[in-house]
């Protein structure tokens, strides 16, 4: 709408945009998904003729209308964003780049002394040339060669007319131990490029047979599911509990435990929330009169310790209303049933309504080096797609951000995706508190995981989940490992360059 009113020489009168897809998974209504027409039975609306615009429209109207209600009976906030979105840092941060050109092979190591170049090599160039550096970087890209903007570990060679600058690169591959030439050597060398190994095809994907053990994780031992249904009830299996009150640390643990009996701990209050546990000073959270008006049970955190000793006397009796998504704890993990008709998959972040500051998320498309093949492999809130648009940033909201993966798409030489949390500013995720991440099919079913994160006091990033592939699937793992640096060094870490 923005585009079209500009090519008609009028400003968009809109400065706050609202999606209603948002604001239900906020809601979380007893539905099996969020689908227009499964929203309309709820809220009562008559569909009259699916997928007819004007009937669409009346109906997305009522569905309004009713989730509206719904949230001010919830007391929720409206997840109401700018628009237009927030734009990108000044062009002098993130200057024009050469053009891209994919490369078709894994990375053979370094270049070693008197040895040959050798397809797949990450090479990166520094300071003047005397070849146009689109011209040399072309001629590298055409003879193999997988052309970087910055350095890191896993850079081959690096190549610098000006061994002896200040580059930021230069300073990097020396501190790295990278092989540097110049670009008289680089040309020469390019005569004789050896054959390197291509990346695996891209496989028909399938789900997966049968179970196999899942790999250990650092944390903990990662958990191989088919299904929620597969796993044995517990004794808060169906329920969703939000923890309210306590320190940081308190309710981190009573969180853990509530995952730990199988139930959801939630970082919000919705209409899914089933039980709230409050510790000490809970009785002060704002959210207390609106959760006692709707008649919530109120428990302390001994309620849990009667769950340990009697779990079938406390625990839930009677079906969950609506399909329940398997619960992750850190580390744990689940194979993603991808067929030809559903390799799309969304992973949506949410964190506590009431945080003041600004918090990106971002993903990382890597190669099995854990490094990005260039900087457009670096999804944020100023590039919110990769060129090729397999993978794709929203921000759905004030405090939910969302990443959809589109697995057919993928380039072979991406092995995994990483998805990160950062906060802009001082604070820490110690005072915000913890980020739930959700994965469901497409962008309107029901969820099929979800993990609540806890940092520890003073991380600034946080590793949210990877989806990476197992043999001719993908898999989704839950991380939630936190870091006191900012975005710019974890970017670096995966082979982007956000300061040159």
């Amino acid at each position: 709408m923005a585009h079209e009113f500009t090519l008609a020489g009028l400003h968009l009168p809109v400065d706050q945009r609202l999606c209603t897809l948002t604001l239900n998974r906020r809601l979380s209504p007893p539905t099996p998904n969020m689908r227009l027409g499964t929203l309309a039975t709820h809220y009562g609306v008559v569909q009259r003729n699916a997928h007819d615009a004007a009937d669409d429209v009346r109906v997305l109207a009522g569905v309004l209308h009713g989730s509206l209600t719904a949230a001010a009976r919830l007391g929720l906030s409206l997840p109401l964003v700018p628009c237009p979105p927030r734009q990108s840092p000044p062009r002098t941060r993130y200057p024009a780049r050469v053009p891209k050109i994919a490369c078709g092979y894994r990375n053979p190591g370094r270049l070693t002394a008197g040895g040959p170049l050798v397809q797949g090599m990450k090479v990166a160039i520094t300071g003047d040339t005397r070849t146009a550096r689109a011209e040399l970087a072309a001629k590298a890209a055409a003879a193999g060669l997988n052309m970087m903007s910055s350095v890191s570990r896993h850079t081959s060679a690096l190549v610098t007319n000006t061994p002896h600058s200040a580059s930021t690169k230069l300073e990097r591959a020396v501190a790295n131990g990278v092989p540097i030439i110049d670009e008289r050597t680089f040309l020469r060398l390019l005569h004789d490029v050896r054959p390197g190994t291509a990346h695996e095809a891209a496989t028909p994907l399938t789900p997966p047979s049968a179970p196999a053990p899942a790999a250990a994780n650092q944390a903990t031992s990662s958990t191989r599911q088919s299904s929620p249904a597969s796993q044995p009830a517990k004794a808060l299996t169906g329920r969703r509990v939000l923890v309210v009150g306590g320190s940081h640390d308190h309710a981190a643990k009573t969180r853990t435990r509530v995952t730990e009996l199988g139930g959801a701990a939630a970082v919000n209050l919705s209409g899914s929330v089933t039980d709230v546990i409050a510790l000490p000073g809970g009785d002060r959270d704002r959210r207390m009169a609106r959760i006692r008006s709707l008649g919530l049970p109120v428990h302390d955190d001994k309620w849990l310790h009667a769950l340990d000793q009697s779990p079938t006397a406390q625990g839930r009796t009677t079906e969950p209303e609506r399909p329940t998504a398997l619960v992750l704890s850190r580390g744990g993990a689940i194979d993603l049933p991808i067929t030809p008709h559903t390799t799309i998959w969304t992973v949506a972040a949410t964190w506590a309504q009431q945080t003041t500051c600004e918090i990106d998320v971002v993903a990382f498309a890597v190669d099995v080096d854990e490094q990005v093949s260039c900087d457009e492999d670096f999804v944020f809130y100023g590039a919110t797609e990769t060129p090729d648009g397999a993978i794709t940033l929203s921000a759905d909201g004030p405090t939910e951000q969302s990443v959809t993966i589109d697995t057919a798409h993928l380039a072979p030489a991406v092995h995994k995706i990483v998805i990160a949390a950062a906060i802009d500013g001082t604070a820490t995720f110690g005072t915000i508190g913890a980020i739930e991440i959700t994965a469901a099919p497409g962008s309107g079913e029901a969820p099929l995981a979800q993990a609540t994160l806890d940092a520890a006091t003073t991380e600034r990033t946080m590793l949210l989940a990877e989806v990476y592939r197992r043999g001719p699937s993908w898999r989704l793992r839950a991380i939630g490992q936190g870091y006191d640096h900012g975005l710019d060094e974890l970017a670096r870490g995966y082979g982007v360059d956000i300061d040159d």
